[in-house]
């Protein structure tokens, strides 16, 4: 009977031990919080810049592919448009820079053409503290020109 009645005592809590979990979880639940808002946060973060990215290489593939600078600088802008609308990111306000200076090579010369895109993100509706409410994300990417094509630069 002794042995049911130590089986008995381990079962139950103290009373020292009554309602230490409920306090535990009060503790912890906010800082398991904030560690999921963080993990979101970085989360968009990390595709944002993807986006961005991806964007800035799709303008520099179509003004490489341009026959003058002013033909490759509105293919580069309309391509990262394009882009940064088909893959939902959502810029407060984009810019895309395009450098044509290697339009200016004589045909038989290398070339290159780049572009560089920016976009403010609006991060606002993470709420997480301490994390600014837009971030602004640049990439810059650059694609080679046809070497011997014809170049009106």
């Amino acid at each position: 009977m002794s042995a049911l009645t130590t089986h008995g005592r381990r079962g139950r809590a103290t009373g020292a031990e009554r309602g230490s979990l409920s306090v535990e979880i009060v503790i912890l639940a906010p800082v398991l919080l904030l560690f999921v808002l963080m993990v979101v946060f970085a989360g968009r973060w990390s595709i944002a810049q993807q986006g961005v990215q991806s964007a800035a290489a799709e303008a520099a593939r179509a003004a490489s592919i341009a026959r003058s600078p002013g033909e490759a600088s509105g293919s580069a802008r309309e391509a990262a448009l394009t882009s940064l609308t088909n893959q939902d990111l959502r810029c407060s306000t984009q810019t895309v820079v395009v450098d044509t200076a290697g339009f200016a090579g004589a045909p038989g010369t290398p070339g290159t053409v780049s572009a560089t895109v920016t976009c403010v993100v609006d991060m606002r509706d993470l709420a997480v503290p301490g994390v600014p409410g837009t971030r602004t994300l640049t990439a810059t990417m650059s694609s080679p020109l046809d070497t011997y094509r014809s170049r009106q630069g």
